[in-house]
């Protein structure tokens, strides 16, 4: 009787069990158009990366993500089924669940091959982050890669400049008009562009100087001249015409209203769930 009332035991515990894990990967899934995609910051439908890179690739984000504890997302589709680029890239950060935090802050880029399609969607705290300019100058760090087909390349780019931005974020100015990052010069170009320019000097003053060796000094200014060489008979000043410059000065009327490109910070707008997003977009 007991061993029958501990099987019995065990057989509902390994139901539990299996009732608990299925509901687990359920919450973990979403549903695509013709399977359910396990839940994960990068999702390549589109088959852009080989096996390793994808690893890579999610190691990196995966890491960046918890670190900054802002979602860094990559989504790559055949196409949008109809969509707007940012319809398309909003409804699937909305309805995949990501975000991390009560404002589910994170951001996501999405690349559709179909139209040549890219758009950056960002939420929460990502809104903040990643500014309208900021977003433009990031496009323009991985869009190059990303027409050559070097996808991996293209994605890593993505992803540091993400940290850096989220990085910048945290002291309180984000990246944004007047306030980018600043590239970096190796010291070997600055050394490099020295010695070629001292190189190229001294090989025009050596040629100047070969043309000069007929040419001795002479004691006084006198005679540098040659006797009836110059002979002014009419001395006069005549008025030729006159230039007037006019610049109106604005005064500052303390109207501090402007479009986001000269006042900064991020445009926003709703999605079809009713989230709150900031984002960016266009064609590679």
């Amino acid at each position: 009787m007991k061993r029958q009332m501990r099987a019995v035991f065990f057989a509902i515990l390994l139901s539990l069990i299996g009732v608990l894990t299925v509901s687990a990967e359920e919450d973990r899934t979403h549903v695509g158009d013709e399977q359910n995609i396990a839940v994960s910051r990068l999702v390549d439908e589109a088959d852009l990366l080989t096996d390793k890179e994808e690893n890579d690739l999610l190691e990196t984000l995966d890491e960046i993500s918890e670190r900054q504890q802002c979602d860094v997302v990559i989504v790559t589709v055949e196409g949008l089924g109809g969509k707007t680029p940012e319809e398309y890239a909003d409804d699937f950060y909305d309805y995949n669940g990501y975000g991390m935090g009560k404002d589910r802050d994170g951001v996501l880029l999405l690349i559709s091959m179909e139209e040549r399609d890219w758009r950056i969607s960002t939420c929460g705290y990502g809104i903040t982050a990643f500014t309208d300019a900021g977003i433009e100058y990031i496009s323009e760090k991985f869009l190059p890669s990303l027409s050559d087909g070097k996808y991996a390349r293209a994605f890593e780019k993505f992803a540091k400049l993400c940290d850096d931005f989220l990085t910048q974020a945290k002291t309180g100015e984000p990246y944004d008009v007047g306030k980018m990052p600043k590239g970096s010069v190796s010291p070997f170009w600055i050394f490099g562009d020295l010695g070629i320019g001292l190189l190229a000097a001294y090989i025009v003053a050596c040629s100047k100087k070969q043309k000069l060796k007929s040419v001795t000094n002479k004691i006084t200014a006198q005679d540098y001249t040659v006797d009836g060489s110059l002979m002014l008979r009419v001395n006069t000043d005549r008025f030729i015409n006159k230039t007037v410059t006019q610049r109106r000065i604005e005064r500052n009327t303390g109207n501090s209203s402007g479009s986001s490109s000269r006042s900064g910070g991020s445009s926003t707008h709703t999605s079809s769930s009713g989230v709150r997003h900031g984002g960016g977009g266009g064609k590679f």
